[in-house]
């Protein structure tokens, strides 16, 4: 298992490696944000885990580059700041996890299995539902042939849904799925994304195929047999 560590704080990265060594990981280590993208891009690493401030480039940034490049590997963020906004930023980046300072190591660990058990354990397959189609490997999507400009959380969200086309999904299913195990259900962030979703892949299509079943969560609308 391969690790890249992208930390600024000497003490604190070695740290970490000596702790991810001991875990059976081997590890990399970058100091700044330019050299940490560029490791990340070269590929071969099972996990990252990123600082937020970082010289040269911060880790929001190298994560919505490695997004934008196709990158898949699950990024886990770093930050001294525990603010809502911060966090919503990060994950809105790309990041897949999101752990603040000071923290227990065996939270960290803890924390990238749950990212690594997360990888699909096959490849990954171009999903349609309707006019709507995903290809999770490229990390597209488009809808009557047009492209949707989403992010990387939107997609993985769109993809759980185009998964379960026509099933009522809950907020504490979609969590599960799309964000990490400390995310509250009850907080809005579902909600939210909900309706980034539906301006981005419903309206500029004159549709409401994402659907709000009250009391129980979302559905996407399963397309009708029916040929007007």
């Amino acid at each position: 298992m391969r690790a890249l560590v992208v930390e600024d704080e000497l003490r604190l990265a070695e740290l970490i490696k000596r702790g991810l060594e001991r875990a059976g990981y081997t590890v990399e280590l970058a100091a700044t944000g330019s050299t940490g993208l560029s490791a990340a891009l070269t590929g071969g690493f099972d996990v990252v885990v990123l600082d937020a401030m970082l010289p040269e480039m911060d880790g929001f940034e190298i994560c919505e580059r490695l997004r934008r490049a196709g990158e898949t590997v699950p990024l886990l963020m770093l930050t001294a700041r525990d603010s809502v906004t911060d966090r919503i930023r990060g994950l809105d980046a790309g990041a897949d996890d999101y752990l603040t300072k000071p923290f227990a190591f065996g939270e960290l660990t803890a924390r990238l299995r749950a990212l690594v058990r997360r990888l699909p354990p096959t490849p990954a397959t171009t999903l349609t539902v309707g006019d709507l189609v995903l290809d999770t490997e490229a990390l597209t999507a488009t809808r009557a042939g047009v492209q949707l400009d989403l992010t990387a959380r939107e997609l993985a969200l769109l993809e759980v849904l185009m998964r379960h086309a026509g099933q009522v999904l809950t907020r504490t299913a979609i969590v599960d799925e799309v964000w990490d195990f400390a995310t509250n259900p009850s907080s809005n962030v579902v909600d939210q994304y909900i309706r980034y979703l539906r301006r981005k892949v419903d309206r500029p299509f004159d549709r409401s195929d994402i659907e709000t079943v009250r009391g129980l969560g979302y559905r996407l609308r399963a397309p009708s047999h029916h040929v007007p």
